[in-house]
């Protein structure tokens, strides 16, 4: 049987504000083979992502909340943000995935 990954990335809005009436629609999780990409994507609505810092946050099945926004460097340009402001839509694309097992 061949290694699969899953990929459950969550958006998190942070601000000093509170936002009510929001809602945020992001991509389900994914399930793939090493060496493949997957594009996830999230969608919001009742604010503007101009108004506040988006993040996409990592969490592996066995491990808490991955919050490092800088990535070692032989990851640059394994992960790309982009954003659509005037859509309120932000992807994340990952590159060439790897197996990892959960001693990493």
């Amino acid at each position: 049987m061949e290694l699969m990954t899953v990929w459950s990335l969550v958006l998190m809005v942070m601000s000093i504000h509170t936002v009510q009436g929001q809602l945020i629609t992001s991509s389900e999780p994914v399930v793939n083979r090493p060496g493949e990409s997957v594009t996830l994507s999230c969608t919001v609505s009742g604010f503007s992502m101009d108004s506040y810092w988006m993040h996409w946050i990592h969490q592996k099945p066995w491990k808490g909340l991955d919050t490092g926004t800088i990535f070692a460097q032989s990851l640059q340009g394994q992960f790309i943000i982009t954003k659509y402001s005037s859509k309120n839509q932000l992807y994340l694309e990952a590159k060439s995935l790897k197996h990892r097992t959960k001693t990493e």
